[in-house]
């Protein structure tokens, strides 16, 4: 079997690096950049550093904060208007995984057309995605989603009310600016629900059925990172260390699932789109159900995660260690504490078999089997 792996993302990491924005604009030969970001992070002060940067090196800018929580088409028809009408030539992703996902696809927008529906990555959409994009730079304010070293786009589209993914080689950020500082003013809770989106990536993409031992070797290191530093940076913010642990966490989650995630994050998108749930929320709570779900499937696999985790060498046990790490960082258990009610079981269970990433699960999974985890997970 042939395999092609591919892992170029431009990355400057550290903290600090957020101040070296401008001179990065400059090289890119841009001269207005668009900021994209949402209401909270703009709130937060979090974009002025950025702001700042840019405008030392002649770069002006102009701020686009119409990203919801879970980015929509609207949301990116919107900022397209604005970067059109103010003559913009490079974009600047700042905040969590839903403004960079927004960045990415209003970037995608500069010069495609079609609906966006038909860039489904369920239907092959990348194969209308081209590299005439503008460039774009990434800063993280979050450690969860890894998407600014990803090559998709998470959105909730209105014409199939779903999380639908676009996926493209050309979508991923031109620079990745990592800064640890830009994380600290996370909230605790926010904290765990981004940290548990890395864990679960490094975990659904080691345990994920295609052949690539590149992405099992850096997702294995990620759940390492994770378990190291997670609940510190829960409990001490302002630690530097733990938080700068946690978004390299993040980025080498997001660099593993280029081999494939699993039905946890088929699980966690309707319960974004259709309950509202934040989606590291929701791969925390479902994780530890699809984890027995698929103990029989991928038991030496496991073994492996509990090796690396210095846990006894059983499926079983990363199981509990994930469970109990939920406890220690405040995520709650069940889904009946986020207000999903058992009459939206059949509706998130034929969402979750329409998204593409079960597909990739070591364990086969029915529409049956979706709604009894989901009703586990109650």
């Amino acid at each position: 079997m042939i395999s092609r792996f591919s892992f170029p993302t431009n990355v400057v990491f550290g903290a600090g690096a957020a101040q070296e924005v401008g001179a990065l604009a400059v090289r890119l030969g841009a001269s207005r950049a668009l900021v994209v970001a949402d209401k909270g992070v703009v709130a937060a002060g979090l974009i002025d550093p950025v702001r700042r940067s840019l405008q030392s090196s002649g770069v002006t800018s102009v701020v686009f904060d119409g990203i919801d929580p879970n980015p929509t088409d609207e949301n990116v028809e919107n900022g397209i208007d604005l970067y059109r009408q103010e003559l913009c030539d490079l974009i600047v992703g700042v905040g969590g995984g839903s403004p960079l996902d927004g960045a990415k696809a209003i970037r995608l927008r500069v010069s495609h057309t079609l609906p966006l529906a038909e860039y489904d990555d369920n239907v092959d959409g990348g194969r209308h995605i081209t590299s005439d994009v503008p460039p774009m730079l990434a800063l993280p304010t979050t450690a969860g989603t890894g998407s600014e070293v990803g090559r998709s786009a998470v959105l909730i589209l209105k014409s199939t009310d779903r999380k639908t993914v676009i996926f493209s080689p050309y979508l991923m950020p031109t620079y990745a600016i990592c800064d640890p500082e830009l994380t600290v003013s996370m909230p605790p809770i926010v904290t765990a629900a981004t940290g548990m989106d890395a864990l679960t990536h490094n975990l659904e993409a080691y345990l994920s059925t295609p052949y690539h031992p590149m992405a099992d070797g850096i997702a294995l290191h990620g759940l390492r990172l994770c378990a190291r530093s997670l609940a510190k940076a829960v409990k001490e913010g302002s630690d530097l260390n733990a938080r700068a642990d946690m978004m390299m966490a993040a980025i080498m989650g997001a660099t593993a699932f280029q081999k494939g995630l699993g039905a946890t994050h088929s699980l966690a998108h309707p319960l974004s789109s259709v309950a509202g749930m934040h989606h590291g929320m929701a791969n925390a709570v479902m994780l530890p159900h699809v984890l027995e779900f698929n103990e029989s499937s991928c038991p030496q696999r496991l073994v492996e995660v509990a090796k690396a985790l210095d846990l006894p060498g059983s499926a079983e046990a990363v199981r509990e260690w994930v469970s109990e790490l939920n406890r220690r960082i405040g995520i709650p258990e069940r889904l009946g504490d986020f207000g999903v009610a058992e009459a939206q079981i059949p509706m998130l269970a034929e969402k979750a078999m329409q998204d593409g990433c079960h597909l990739l699960n070591p364990r086969a999974c029915t529409e049956a089997e979706m709604r009894a985890l989901y009703a586990a997970a109650l």
